[in-house]
């Protein structure tokens, strides 16, 4: 799960806007009111995060527990956002997929990217911990959406069988394009002889921004709960831009 690495990173980038304030006051006051005026136009217009939602926006199209299967309740630690700040983007590792990601909350990351410069995730699970839905937003700079996208319709095949961390059983994936969610959607079903249900992941982008759900509850791989936690999250999105 990626919530403890994520939240150090957050709480070292959040540093990061007082350091640079407290670096540029100086040259600020120097000038006069309508220069500075125009610079901070300026910079505004140049911010690639400007028109992009933050953790906080991202954490309201969440979906609500009244979208997840009866029994499952949200999970105490598997909740994290961004907040209010934007986190560095993070560049594309090339190497193979660790595909034992695919098996954790935040599999976004087997597409190589970190994730988006803002994101909100959290997880609802059955008490004995045998079902699970998990959610998240990522939101991206520029066109790296369409780049995380791509990058997950090839893990199907670069990780078409895998050993599992748990049992250490043999895991088959299959991928699929998905037509009707959001400007593109691509669903994996993982499956074992050795596992008593299997698991259902979708990817889902709308705009800058890609839905991730993994869901292992349902007698059908998780495949109808998956799908129907995605629609939420992606109307809710649609409905906030």
């Amino acid at each position: 799960m990626r919530l403890s690495p994520r939240v150090a990173t957050l709480l070292a980038v959040a540093a990061l806007p007082l350091a640079l304030t407290a670096c540029s006051s100086g040259s600020s006051s120097d000038q006069g009111g309508a220069t500075s005026s125009g610079k901070a136009a300026a910079a505004k217009a140049k911010d690639p995060n400007a028109s992009l939602p933050t953790g906080t926006q991202l954490k309201k199209v969440l979906a609500p527990a009244s979208a997840f299967p009866a029994g499952l309740t949200i999970e105490a630690d598997g909740s994290s956002d961004t907040g209010g700040t934007f986190l560095p983007p993070s560049a594309r590792k090339s190497a193979k997929p660790d595909c034992s990601r695919l098996e954790a909350t935040s599999w976004i990351q087997v597409s190589g990217y970190k994730g988006g410069v803002s994101f909100a995730q959290n997880d609802y699970a059955s008490k004995d911990k045998t079902q699970e839905v998990a959610q998240e937003v990522d939101t991206f700079q520029g066109a790296t959406a369409t780049a995380v996208m791509k990058a997950l319709q090839s893990v199907a095949t670069e990780c078409a069988t895998f050993t599992d961390t748990d049992a250490h059983a043999k895991v088959k994936v299959t991928g699929k394009s998905t037509s009707g969610l959001g400007d593109e959607a691509y669903t994996m079903t993982l499956t074992s002889g050795t596992w008593e249900n299997g698991t259902t992941l979708i990817a889902a982008r709308s705009g800058n921004s890609v839905v991730t759900v993994l869901s292992t509850a349902g007698g059908d791989n998780g495949a109808a709960s998956a799908k129907k936690v995605t629609t939420t999250v992606l109307a809710a999105l649609k409905k906030q831009a």
